[in-house]
């Protein structure tokens, strides 16, 4: 539940410390009176990583039960929708979107956001980690953001990576397809959109100057 809940989530730890968490040894701690009967701690790090811990206060030793998706009854099932409705009130206040991790694909995001206004669309509830951009006039596309392990492009490789869908003249894409790093279009149309690995194996200026040229195209 924990890591679902914070998967695509950095923490402001400014908020947090206003949320009422404490430092303790570089890592940001807030403890929290639980059905009266346990003391809940949440502990993030500095790379927003979320740890808890549930203590009975009795027993003075840990609860765990709310962990298992296997475990029932009605007081194990009161304690998993309140351990949620906790987690999910941090996450509301304290967190923010971080879904794409890789450096280029923060560099493209900003590079949007200065050069056109544009900011990330999420648009399908049950796929969280896929995004658009698109052009305010015209409403059409010029770039899908996504993260998928890279052997779905015939690369022989586990590795889950950012990867970005952008428009390209077909002319242009064939001189630039290198099956490595650069592809067809994945789930686009094939003659007009290009895939790009955002892994550091094509130069950042390169995709921002081929961004370019699809938010051009997008005008159309």
């Amino acid at each position: 539940m924990v890591e679902e809940i914070f998967k695509y989530k950095a923490a402001n730890f400014n908020k947090l410390l206003k949320y009422g968490f404490k430092v303790k040894n570089g890592v940001y701690v807030f403890n929290v009176p639980f059905l009266n009967e346990f003391t809940f701690t949440i502990y993030v790090d500095k790379q927003s990583k979320v740890k808890t811990k549930l203590i009975d206060n009795k027993l003075n030793e840990e609860y765990v039960l709310h962990l298992f998706e296997d475990s029932t009854g009605s007081f194990v099932g009161k304690v998993k929708t309140e351990y949620e409705k906790v987690l999910l009130d941090i996450c509301k206040n304290c967190f923010e979107d971080d879904v794409f991790k890789s450096k280029q694909a923060k560099e493209i995001i900003a590079y949007a956001n200065k050069n056109y206004g544009d900011k990330l669309e999420f648009l399908w509830e049950k796929s969280p980690n896929i995004a658009v951009l698109r052009r305010q006039d015209s409403k059409k596309w010029y770039a899908v953001i996504f993260d998928m392990p890279k052997n779905k492009l015939g690369v022989k490789s586990d590795e889950i990576i950012n990867i970005i869908d952008i428009r390209i003249e077909p002319e242009k894409s064939k001189q630039l397809i290198d099956n490595i790093s650069i592809f067809e279009g994945y789930h686009m149309n094939k003659k007009h959109w290009l895939t790009i690995c955002l892994d550091n194996s094509v130069k950042s200026s390169t995709i921002l100057e081929l961004l370019s040229k699809s938010y051009e195209l997008a005008k159309k």
